[in-house]
């Protein structure tokens, strides 16, 4: 009301000069190069509203069904508002937003003044994804009373009073508050071309100017500090990415889909609450010198809803080439009455050092090179096998991937690429013999991607070693960024970028390695098999297809003996103490993961997290890499479950191919 000092209004946002434009070329470059073909049609105006809808409330918090209804309008028409270069709607709706978001606001500050009653049996729902739209203010109020009533519950039982709890909550929103009140009209316009860009698939984004020169600065920063790369989901600081070799990778303690809810300087520095800050602020205090150590509050990956938030330590550093480089080390088992010596090689990513080559450095750095030597060297060690681990191996650069294929096969095709146009290209190895041509295991999990289930998929096809882990991660396709200023040239000013989907990765035996990425001839489980991992869950992404294949001629007849080898892999799972350990922490995880409510009653909560803490106590998470790079291999082969049973795989194969 008119006086009210309660009251907030954020100032309407319009579209610049040169958005029309811009939007219309972006629109016209995706449908005519995207790898999808696509036409600019209802269809695709239809995903592309509701995709702007879901960026802006996906959770369904903030507009009424009212609002929803009228929105309807524009559901078929932004095909048609893009040719005619006009996104004035997508700026009206949001304008609608931001009036629902100052509702809630004033809602939550006058909510915090009153203290809740953690004693009522209630619980919050979190999964409201498909939830309907709230019909009402009063609904709206009953959702938000809930969920702020859990944000207080989570920082009283860790040990807050409530003056300082409400604080704490009211800052948050503060922050918020700040966040939006500094929307710019390019905030908007990026929204909405993402909108329509992951409507053709989710590795096809729109970068505005200002973004784009944020994201690239965030990629340096992350990659001298803790070797992160963040991005921002729900007012939460998410982790998207965990670059090899960095101080992150190294400690083992933050993973991809922990969330970052605070920040802290030193051993003894005060905690900050980083939940709806922008993700600039959040890299700007988590950088800092080499050699200093960060504390960061985390909301781990594969908790449950309502689960206690847990403080790790990492020292930054920054990512050097020799950090990411190929390891070796060798273990010894005995299995069948027989002894084995296996060398382990771990490669975090495909990798070249572009500048020592340029230079002419005859030593430089790269993938093929450097297990090449760890090949001469386990070679001289005398092993009876190799294990190749591409566990969390993200992928990198085509060519070394391509490399390291023709390290364990003789010349051939590795990889077929096909473009937009249809046409199919064919990376090989154009170099006659192999490093090595003896008993080959390759290690993959949920996160192996991209260059690692290239050369994992040639492998298998190959015929050349045997495949073991979980399901890849599925991406099979290929970006190319575009400046839009090349383009573009009556409009003054810098225009952005977009990142674009051009081509698809196929094996030689013509199936595509997109969205399933490689099976394993041999499965493990892992908690990834529960989580929302990848390709297969991104919305929008390509399907998996087929192409012809091309001719190969296989190493050897690895796939003949792997039936025999998976009956043995599961007799002897069947009776081991450890495997059982993991299936029954497996089936909890799943159970968690399904709950989607948690209590507000302070005493079950209490009850739930003490019982939580003691089979924490009783169990540590094994069967995926443990890599701490502090342990023994041998003390790593105790820890490693996967590891360990990919030795006796391999031991098995060499007796029966002797047979």
């Amino acid at each position: 009301e008119p006086g009210d000092s309660t009251r907030i209004v954020f100032a309407p946002l319009a579209p610049e000069q040169q958005h029309g434009e811009v939007g219309q070329f972006v629109a016209r470059l995706l449908v005519q190069n995207h790898y999808r073909k696509r036409q600019l049609d209802d269809s695709l105006s239809s995903k592309t509203f509701d995709r702007y809808l879901e960026k802006l409330d996906y959770r369904r918090l903030y507009f009424l069904e009212s609002d929803i209804r009228f929105f309807e309008q524009y559901r078929y028409q932004f095909d048609d508002l893009l040719r005619a270069a006009d996104v004035q709607p997508a700026y009206d709706i949001f304008n609608i937003y931001q009036n629902r978001l100052a509702e809630r606001l004033e809602y939550v500050f006058e909510r915090l003044n009153h203290e809740f009653d953690f004693t009522i049996d209630e619980y919050l729902e979190y999964d409201r994804d498909d939830a309907p739209w709230p019909k009402g203010k009063a609904e709206l109020d009953e959702l938000w009373r809930k969920y702020l009533k859990e944000a207080v519950l989570s920082l009283k039982l860790a040990g807050k009073d409530w003056e300082s709890t409400s604080e704490t909550v009211r800052k948050r929103y503060e922050r918020i508050k700040k966040n939006v009140s500094q929307y710019q009209s390019e905030d908007i316009f990026q929204i909405l071309m993402n909108a329509l860009s992951e409507s053709f698939d989710p590795h096809t984004n729109y970068f505005s100017p200002k973004n784009f020169d944020n994201f690239m600065i965030q990629m340096s920063q992350s990659f001298e500090g803790i070797g992160a790369r963040l991005s921002t989901e729900d007012d939460y600081t998410i982790v998207v990415e965990i670059v090899p070799g960095g101080p992150a990778d190294k400690g083992n303690l933050l993973h991809v889909k922990d969330k970052i809810t605070g920040v802290a300087q030193d051993s003894d520095g005060e905690m900050v609450d980083v939940i709806g800050w922008r993700i600039d602020d959040v890299v700007q205090l988590i950088r800092g010198k080499k050699g200093t150590t960060v504390r960061l509050q985390i909301l781990k990956a594969d908790a449950e809803p309502g689960a206690p938030s847990v403080t790790i330590a990492i020292v930054r550093d920054k990512v050097k080439i020799e950090d990411q480089a190929a390891k070796s080390d060798t273990i010894e088992i005995q299995h069948e009455g027989s002894d084995f010596k296996f060398g382990v090689i771990r490669i975090p990513a495909f990798y070249s050092d572009f500048s020592a080559r340029q230079k002419g450095d005859p030593d430089y750095k790269s993938t093929t090179r450097d297990v090449t030597k760890l090949i001469q060297e386990l070679k001289r060690e005398n092993v009876d096998g190799i294990i190749i681990d591409l566990r969390r191996n993200g992928g990198g650069l085509l060519d070394e991937a391509v490399g390291l294929t023709g390290l364990f096969i003789d010349k051939g095709p590795v990889v077929q690429v096909r473009d937009t146009r249809g046409r199919v290209s064919v990376e090989k190895d154009k170099h006659p013999g192999t490093a090595y041509d003896g008993p080959l295991a390759v290690l993959i999990d949920h996160f192996s991607a991209s260059a690692s289930e290239i050369f994992t998929a040639a492998i298998q096809d190959y015929d050349r070693g045997i495949v073991i882990g979980s399901q890849s991660f599925g991406k099979g396709t290929v970006q190319r960024p575009i400046d839009l200023n090349r383009f573009i040239k009556n409009v003054p000013g810098k225009l952005g970028q977009v990142k674009l989907t051009i081509a698809k990765f196929y094996r030689i035996d013509g199936g595509s390695t997109q969205h399933v990425g490689v099976i394993p001839d041999i499965t493990f489980p892992s908690q990834a098999d529960f989580m929302e991992v990848g390709e297969s869950s991104r919305e929008n992404a390509l399907l998996w297809d087929r192409i012809d294949p091309i001719r190969y001629d296989p190493a050897t007849d690895v796939s003949g003996l792997v039936p025999n080898l998976e009956q043995r892999h599961n007799l002897r799972l069947a009776n081991d103490a450890d495997y059982a350990g993991l299936l029954e922490r497996l089936e909890e995880f799943e159970e968690r993961r399904k709950r989607n409510k948690t209590s507000l009653n302070e005493a079950v909560r209490k009850k739930e997290r003490e019982e939580a803490e003691k089979k924490k106590d009783q169990n540590k998470t094994e069967g995926e890499s443990t890599d701490s790079g502090r342990d023994s291999m041998q003390e790593k082969l105790k820890k490693d479950l996967l590891l360990k049973e990919s030795a006796r795989v391999l031991g098995d194969y060499i007796l029966l191919a002797k047979k």
